[in-house]
């Protein structure tokens, strides 16, 4: 087995095991151009989607995050009740007070434990677990439970060209714990905030709340409020993943202490099949490795992407649990981190 470095003296965490959530609404290209001035044909040559999944009847950002939970807790061999922290990689809960975690946790059985949402894009879940590591290594929880869950299409603009293909509901969550061998590198990460406009809700809280009041008084100079939604640009993003990216990927492996020889498994943030297609080349893995493509059937669930993502591998057998795997998450902020970590198990509880 080859060792990931981590800091001397420091206790040995990895993931332990992990579960899922994928709504039950299957959108495809073809329905999504209903409202979209496209194809589906132009839809997945340009991002390598065919399907992705939509919230629908009684599901929430709340269930599907406590579905997810469940399962990884239901998929690791140890009582929930050594479980010391939930963190929630989330920017589509819908209220920032109450904060979502300990509502999930409570949902979980694990009412009192430390909870705590984390915000950083699709990169979120890759800093929920680098936070969870050193959770553990600090002594500050023996076991963390990772959640990252999205319902990005509760506020999808649907005629939007440059959302409304890409965006889907989900989420994934793994359970981080101690271990006799390291399985998860430190973090690598960073983010662009003179560029992070170019990911960004359309109009913030305040501004939405101050157009709203105005209506109330039918001012006829006040445009209607329309839709609180995401937008981004696409071209400054791909500019900035191209440049940025590359080195995130060989800062991940030179900090792991592992040659990309041994990398056995590529797990990018599900973003755009070509864009991972492009950095696997650039990066130098060999062509044979096996690399994530959820987003076919699954589209971009942002911080739920990577558990989503490494959950489908390991069900369907392209990825076994206790191979290495280089993981990447990147998007709004701009933001990034990445690890090089050692696969949990396959789940005994799949999510399909």
């Amino acid at each position: 087995m080859v060792s990931i470095a981590v800091n001397k003296g420091r206790d040995n965490v990895a993931m332990l095991g992990i579960g899922a959530y994928r709504p039950q609404r299957i959108v495809s290209n073809a329905e999504v151009c209903e409202t979209l001035d496209s194809t589906p044909e132009w839809i997945f040559e340009r991002t390598g989607i065919h399907n992705r999944r939509w919230i629908s009847g009684d599901e929430t950002i709340r269930s599907i995050a406590a579905a997810a939970g469940e399962r990884a807790l239901k998929n690791t061999p140890i009582d929930r009740s050594v479980i010391g922290a939930v963190i929630l990689c989330t920017s589509s809960w819908l209220k920032l007070t109450p904060h979502g975690a300990p509502s999930v946790a409570s949902d979980l059985g694990l009412n009192g434990v430390a909870a705590f949402d984390l915000t950083s894009g699709c990169g979120g879940f890759g800093y929920g677990l680098g936070v969870a590591a050193d959770l553990i290594r600090a002594g500050s929880a023996e076991y963390v439970l990772v959640i990252g869950a999205e319902t990005m299409t509760v506020g999808l603009d649907k005629s939007d060209r440059g959302t409304a293909m890409i965006f889907g509901d989900g989420a994934g969550a793994v359970v981080v714990g101690p271990a006799e061998e390291n399985g998860i590198s430190p973090t690598v990460w960073g983010s662009d905030g003179e560029n992070a406009e170019a990911i960004a809700q359309n109009i913030d809280f305040l501004a939405f709340q101050h157009r709203a009041q105005q209506l109330q008084g039918t001012d006829p100079e006040v445009e209607p409020v329309g839709q609180m939604s995401l937008r981004m640009e696409g071209p400054k993003v791909f500019r900035w993943a191209a440049v940025t990216l590359p080195r995130a990927l060989s800062a991940a492996l030179e900090h792991s202490g592992v040659a990309k020889e041994d990398i056995e498994i590529f797990v990018p943030h599900q973003a755009n099949a070509r864009i991972n297609e492009l950095m696997k080349k650039n990066l130098g893995l060999a062509e044979g490795i096996p690399m994530a493509n959820d987003i076919e059937n699954t589209g971009n669930t942002s911080a739920a992407s990577i558990p989503l993502a490494i959950e489908e591998m390991l069900v369907t057998g392209k990825a076994k649990g206790g191979q290495l795997a280089l993981l990447l998450g990147f998007g709004a902020g701009l933001s990034y981190a990445g690890q090089v970590v050692t696969l949990p198990p396959a789940p005994k509880e799949p999510s399909f």
